[in-house]
């Protein structure tokens, strides 16, 4: 399992971020660069681990319940 958090307008938006941010920390990782900050629009990557690709067929996007948090998803709409 892959987390990744950020803003999104919709789940597809989320899960095509992501695949952006992915994408930039593997290449930098190539190319032997250091793995790009956060974004301006809050999405990045601390790492990239070679061969753990994901499953992008397979990816999903929904909101995130933090475990430390006193607020929980069920708090707001959805």
């Amino acid at each position: 399992m892959h987390v990744f958090t950020g803003p999104a307008d919709s789940r597809s938006a989320a899960v095509r971020i992501t695949h952006e941010v992915y994408d930039a920390a593997r290449a930098a990782q190539q190319d032997g660069l250091a793995i790009p900050g956060k974004r301006p629009d809050g999405w990045g990557a601390t790492g990239h681990r070679p061969g753990w690709e994901p499953d992008w067929l397979s990816a999903m996007a929904g909101r995130w319940n933090d475990p430390y948090s006193w607020l929980r998803v069920s708090d707001f709409d959805l």
